[in-house]
């Protein structure tokens, strides 16, 4: 399955095991991903209509506390 993803669901499952300390297949992330409706993939670029000056208020004020 990493072959097709390009190692997405390998970084997923990376992430997962740093944060939660918890070891799962890949079969298992794509499974928890699809289940909720997300995808493990990124868009090719950025979006036309993106406002740099909107996102990097957003990640100064509201990612911290995301976080």
């Amino acid at each position: 399955m990493a072959e097709r993803t390009g190692g997405g669901l390998e970084r997923i499952r990376a992430l997962i095991a740093r944060k939660f300390r918890l070891d799962c297949s890949s079969a298992a992330v794509w499974w928890l991903l699809h289940r909720h409706g997300w995808s493990w993939q990124c868009p090719a670029r950025r979006a036309l209509e993106r406002d740099e000056q909107a996102v990097g208020l957003w990640k100064r004020d509201a990612w911290p506390q995301v976080e």
